[in-house]
């Protein structure tokens, strides 16, 4: 077990890459801390891995709101005397170029996909390294590495993610804590597919999605989870500050 011992926050983890990441980091043998804003879809979460075994608890959080981030991870270290991992994967996407986005959906992307891992990182950084060290695992994205078209605020503040996983990881490399960030290409997690079902033509909107992967077809949410276990784990010991893609070869073949 890669994470025996180990304690994990996890936000986002009501569904789709979160809900996979939790449910893998338990079987792996972590205590996880299910973070969502929805109650239904993070107490689902727990039920789940309670019911293979393994051992968790909701905390309703806004990764957006500095009072709420600093709760979540304060609750979760006072759970369990230290927090090992912070895996901050909650996020949203919104379409748009520059011309159709709107002030109030530009700043919802930034303050959920990248205020969101800002405060995380923020309030996780002095629990451990008052513990002697820890791991942070950000989620980013493809389209902070290229840009996707029609994804202007979205790829804005991805991008930013990778930024910022790269000084935070330059800053506290001395404090034993190590900081990496995911760059998912497009995966099928339930909010893609319900984007897919309401288009007016969902078959070709799946084709479309597909097409844009080099490797011919979507992600699944469970591939992404691996990648953040590999970095949660001490298999990833020797490495920090780093972006790493999982894509379908769209940042590197495109």
């Amino acid at each position: 077990m890669r994470l025996r011992n180990k304690t994990a926050l996890i936000t986002g983890a009501g569904a789709g890459m979160g809900r996979a990441a939790s449910l893998l980091f338990a079987r792996e043998g972590a205590k996880v801390a299910a973070v969502d804003c929805a109650p239904e879809t993070g107490e689902e979460t727990v039920s789940l891995i309670r019911q293979a075994g393994g051992e968790a608890f909701f905390i309703r959080a806004d990764v957006a709101c500095p009072a709420g981030a600093e709760a979540m991870i304060r609750e979760a270290a006072a759970r369990w005397g230290r927090l090992d991992i912070l895996f901050n994967n909650a996020g949203i996407v919104v379409q748009g170029s520059v011309e159709d986005t709107s002030e109030e959906e530009w700043d919802r992307q930034i303050d959920i996909n990248l205020k969101g891992v800002f405060l995380g990182c923020k309030y996780a950084v002095p629990v451990m390294r008052a513990q002697g060290g820890g791991v942070i695992v950000n989620m980013a994205s493809v389209a902070g590495i290229i840009g996707i078209r029609n994804r202007a605020a979205y790829s804005a503040s991805k991008g930013g993610v990778i930024g910022l996983t790269r000084a935070v990881a330059a800053d506290h490399v001395g404090d034993n804590i190590r900081v990496n960030c995911i760059c998912p290409g497009t995966i099928e997690t339930p909010s893609l597919r319900d984007r897919i079902a309401s288009a007016p033509d969902p078959a070709a909107a799946r084709r479309q999605y597909e097409s844009r992967q080099p490797i011919g077809r979507l992600g699944t949410p469970e591939e992404i989870a691996e990648a953040a276990l590999y970095l949660a784990s001490d298999a990833a010991a020797f490495m920090t500050g780093n972006a790493l893609a999982i894509d379908g070869g769209i940042a590197e073949i495109m």
